[in-house]
């Protein structure tokens, strides 16, 4: 097959830099800069958007404010905010704002990772990410689940690719609205990444997969190309390539927003990104934060550039 014919027309692209992006900084970033995030976000053309998360503030004070994010959040019936949680209680935080519409959960391929992140085994984050999808249906939102940890772990290390499609077809019958497959710690490859969305693909037939990749070791967008090649149509990251996990020693950030857009764009790919909004948003974030970011596309002038009288 030609490879033009195994390129898709359009992606879905999840912004999760106010959630997953902002809870590994050491420095509390403030409720109201948040919001702006999120308001750039959604005037670069996000519409579905990862916003907080509700778990303990003792293990993650970034998110110690989900209730006041919730409540400040822009009144928009085409954009999905998205929770984080990992358990029922954390359900029942988020269900309770009236602000959150969709309830993502996370599944730990390994045990050891699952215990870290989690407190529980592998098996029982699956059992607690198909209650949270339950929960979420029954609130009359709807709900997600990640498997974390799907192409490597920083405790058990390798991960068997047939435990990840073992979990996203057990994840399946709970009726979420995807299945993510995660590199929570950035040390994917993109043979990987092809051969994992096909098999989730094979054992969840209909049901959008969802890749979310961490560019800890460089490998990032190759993974991300791939994953789209294989049949992914919802990719994750995150404004300016911010982020990582508080429980997985050595995670860097996730793939850049700005960077994603760049690729899939240029490859004729649509996101419904404005690149030159995000980029913005990139450069303003890092204002924020005091520091130059890791994303690329938001350090080199913008191409192609718009030529004045065309």
């Amino acid at each position: 097959m030609a490879i033009h014919d195994t390129i898709p027309d359009r992606i879905e692209l999840v912004e999760v830099g106010p959630r997953d992006g902002l809870q590994n900084e050491k420095v509390l970033i403030e409720t109201a800069d948040k919001l702006a995030l999120v308001g750039r976000a959604i005037a670069a053309g996000a519409r579905r958007i990862e916003v907080t998360s509700f778990v303990n503030p003792r293990r993650v004070p970034q998110m110690a404010d989900a209730d006041a994010v919730c409540a400040g959040l822009p009144e928009r019936d085409d954009v999905t905010y998205i929770g984080l949680v990992l358990n029922a209680r954390g359900a029942e935080r988020a269900i309770a704002t009236g602000r959150i519409d969709q309830l993502g959960a996370v599944c730990v391929a390994t045990d050891a990772f699952a215990i870290a992140n989690q407190g529980q085994t592998s098996d029982e984050s699956a059992e607690a990410a198909m209650e949270i999808v339950t929960m979420a249906k029954a609130a009359g939102l709807s709900g997600q689940v990640t498997i974390a940890a799907s192409f490597g772990c920083p405790f058990a290390g390798r991960v068997e690719e047939a435990r990840v499609i073992e979990l996203a077809a057990r994840l399946a019958a709970a009726g979420p609205v995807e299945i993510a497959i995660a590199d929570t710690i950035g040390c994917g490859n993109p043979a990987q990444a092809a051969r994992l969305v096909a098999g989730v693909r094979q054992v969840a037939p209909g049901l959008p997969v969802r890749v979310h990749f961490h560019n800890t070791r460089g490998s990032g967008l190759a993974n991300v190309w791939a994953a789209v090649l294989a049949g992914a149509s919802v990719v994750d990251a995150s404004i300016g390539g911010i982020g990582g996990c508080p429980f997985a020693p050595g995670a860097a950030g996730n793939v850049a927003s700005e960077d994603v857009v760049y690729m899939l764009e240029r490859a004729g790919v649509a996101t419904g990104i404005d690149l030159p909004e995000i980029i913005a948003a990139s450069q303003w974030l890092g204002g924020i934060m005091g520091r130059t970011l890791p994303g690329m596309a938001a350090r080199a002038p913008l191409f192609p550039q718009a030529i004045e009288g065309a």
